[in-house]
């Protein structure tokens, strides 16, 4: 069956919400020590849509496999044109090209609103999320040294930006 990508509904916040707490719990890819509760995970992407930005569901075989988003970096208007994005995949869907659909279909949006740049904000232990994003021409600008603590360590966390123009 063919991955669909579509945009976000209400009803997918279940699903995102299984993804990110599975997230929160077993990885470093969210340095979030507490699991979100359904109310709080609508609350943020309602707020993303509210402010313009897109929040982009993938499907296979009717299930919610994974999600993608994006929204300001800062919150300066100088920033403006520079956005921050989140892609993720449910454990059971990993390795299908979910997320590469995800992240062209993020990229393609941004262009579309005439963004600039593009940030990714990933943790340094999480080496095939640097790999993935170098595929899609990110290059990584920064690495910020123990600047999170999550599971009893220091953690380092990688900065990588695609220029959209």
């Amino acid at each position: 069956m063919e991955v669909q990508i579509r945009p976000y509904k209400t009803e997918d916040t279940h699903a995102i919400l299984e993804i990110l707490n599975y997230n929160i719990l077993h990885s470093t890819s969210l340095y979030d020590y507490e699991i979100r509760n359904y109310e709080q995970q609508k609350a943020i992407l309602e707020d993303k849509l509210n402010k313009g930005f897109p929040v982009i569901v993938a499907t296979l075989e009717g299930e919610v496999a994974g999600f993608g988003m994006y929204s300001e970096f800062r919150f300066r208007e100088a920033y403006q044109f520079t956005v921050e994005h989140s892609v993720y995949v449910n454990d059971d869907f990993q390795g299908k090209g979910i997320g590469k659909l995800l992240l062209q279909e993020l990229i393609n949006l941004a262009r579309k609103q005439k963004l600039h740049t593009m940030i990714a904000v990933i943790d340094s232990e999480n080496q095939n999320s640097v790999v993935f994003h170098e595929n899609f021409g990110f290059e990584t600008v920064g690495v910020f040294k123990e600047c999170g603590f999550k599971f009893d360590r220091w953690l380092h966390t990688v900065f990588m930006q695609l220029m959209l123009k």
